[in-house]
């Protein structure tokens, strides 16, 4: 099997591209600067020329904040982009595996969200999302879209590393409560996603470190692990307003990619131990 990874560079893609080579596994890793997936005539040409079997879409504007001031820009990269991808891979025959997020539902409520339950994005970053996900539907009938929540890995910029920058200068912060979520080390989600495309199993799936926590929590282990004297606050969504609204549920089910063979990825807690002995050693 020959794989394309977009996105190569962002957190994720960084690390599937790491398991790919360990993996023995043929690939291409693209990044934005090889490959601009707004650009309908780059990508057909890019992706018929290599002919992969499958590929990994990684790529997408992450920024959620920022999506809100530049939809349009948003729009080609996370929808139409996703687009042109799909549509090339339905030239070539090769599968697809699209990564989606949390931000496709509206955040209401307690329940953990089924890949099937109905979806309401409340920003223009998972309404982007979600569109890149009907396009895949509309052009594919071979393809995986992995929704994924509250992402952090090695390379790029997450929360558990913005938590350490304060630490360095602050001995209190305000993190919000009521946002509750499950925490996703992409050491642990890129073995995953690299099994699944090497089978036929397609369909919705929702892939996150196991345990739920709030944003606050999530510091607060940050800080005990990394043994940083650094208080927190906690606060409520309303007291830290931000331009895009975030959901507060973000809990997702995967009871189906249990169902389908997968395994569940460890607990969070777990995963950040490790994620931080490996930022110690980078």
């Amino acid at each position: 099997m020959k794989l394309l990874v977009t996105g190569a560079g962002g957190q994720l893609g960084h690390d599937i591209c790491k398991v790919l080579s360990e993996c023995g596994i043929a690939y291409k890793g693209a990044d934005r600067q090889d490959l601009d997936v707004a650009n309908k005539d780059a990508v057909q040409n890019y992706i018929s020329e290599y002919h992969p079997d499958g590929v990994l879409h990684c790529s997408a504007w992450t920024a959620v904040d920022a999506a809100e001031d530049a939809p349009e820009e948003v729009h080609a990269v996370n929808a139409e982009g996703t687009r042109n991808v799909a549509l090339a891979c339905r030239r070539v025959g090769a599968k697809l595996l699209y990564l989606s997020t949390d931000y496709v539902f509206p955040g209401t409520g307690e329940q953990y969200y089924r890949p099937e339950d109905p979806t309401g994005p409340l920003s223009v970053y998972g309404r982007t999302k979600l569109e890149g996900e009907w396009a895949v539907q509309n052009l594919l009938e071979r393809y995986f879209i992995v929704r994924i929540s509250w992402v952090f890995g090695r390379n790029g910029a997450n929360f558990v590393k913005t938590m350490l920058r304060l630490a360095e200068t602050k001995s209190e912060v305000s993190v919000v409560c009521d946002q509750i979520g499950s925490p996703t080390y992409t050491a642990d989600l890129a073995p995953l996603l690299c099994g699944m495309i090497e089978t036929e199993k397609y369909g919705i799936y929702h892939a996150a470190n196991e345990g739920i926590c709030s944003w606050a929590e999530f510091a607060e282990e940050i800080f005990r692990l990394a043994k940083r004297d650094v208080i927190v606050h906690q606060i409520p969504t309303s007291e830290y307003p931000t331009k895009a609204v975030r959901p507060l549920n973000s809990r997702l089910s995967k009871d189906k990619l249990e169902a389908a063979g997968f395994y569940r990825l460890p607990h969070w807690k777990d995963a950040l131990k490790r994620y931080l002995l490996e930022l110690e050693g980078a």
